[in-house]
């Protein structure tokens, strides 16, 4: 039985691969690009794609409760393509905007619809120091200085509005650093995950009566991931076929 889902940041990354696995198990997917180039691209991988800025807080609120969702699935980044680094400076400051300002947006507009459960992106690397592997009951870098301080605490503010949004079940999907098709990246750094498997985590969160924060990463020595692949039966391994 597939459910509804609101899938913001669809034309991303991991949104572009994930609205078709979403797709293929049976949900209805609502896209939503701020890019309306991008929304026939979303409507021929089979979702219903809808053109909003997370930032505008009124239409997205709109947008949600006409789409109706059970689940809400929160895929928005704001990286220039190949993280260039002449433009990540400002990047990560819109970034921190966007998982902060755009979070709190998408919660309230989840709320509004009555959606069930949320399921959002955040990152594998913003633990404070200490001993590794970091488990997910490990705290984040909350005295983190300079660029890093300005990412982590967009992190920070993301899973807090995100864990703390009852009576929505909350979802924090603590990704490794993308690599594969659509991130500009054959390889990564560690803690790495392929987009594909990324992508397969938020079907899998979808389908199991998980909540709270997940790795998500290939085998390192940095985090571990033994949580996601127990609670959620995930495998690093995973690809999208006819690729």
């Amino acid at each position: 039985m597939g459910h509804r889902i609101f899938l913001a940041g669809a034309s991303g990354a991991i949104g572009r691969r994930l609205v078709p696995h979403l797709v293929a198990a049976g949900h209805r997917v609502t896209a939503a690009t701020r890019q309306a180039a991008k929304a026939e691209d979303l409507r021929a991988l089979g979702a219903d794609p809808v053109v909003v800025d997370v930032f505008d807080a009124s239409a997205l609120q709109a947008a949600v409760v006409a789409a109706k969702p059970e689940i809400v699935i929160h895929q928005l980044t704001d990286l220039p393509a190949g993280l260039d680094p002449s433009r990540m400076a400002e990047a990560i400051a819109r970034n921190a905007r966007i998982r902060d300002e755009g979070t709190r947006n998408l919660v309230g507009a989840a709320k509004a619809a009555n959606a069930k459960r949320l399921i959002a992106q955040s990152i594998a690397w913003a633990y404070a120091a200490g001993a590794e592997p970091h488990a997910e009951t490990d705290p984040l870098d909350s005295g983190a200085e300079g660029g890093r301080a300005v990412s982590v605490g967009g992190v920070i503010a993301l899973e807090k509005h995100v864990l703390g949004a009852s009576p929505i079940t909350g979802i924090v999907l603590r990704y490794g650093h993308l690599y594969g098709p659509g991130t500009g990246a054959e390889v990564a750094a560690e803690p790495a995950v392929h987009v594909d498997a990324a992508a397969h985590a938020a079907l899998l969160a979808i389908e199991r009566s998980a909540q709270g924060a997940f790795n998500v990463a290939e085998p390192n020595s940095h985090i571990t991931t033994d949580k996601a692949v127990r609670e959620l039966g995930w495998q690093a391994g995973f690809r999208l076929s006819g690729e």
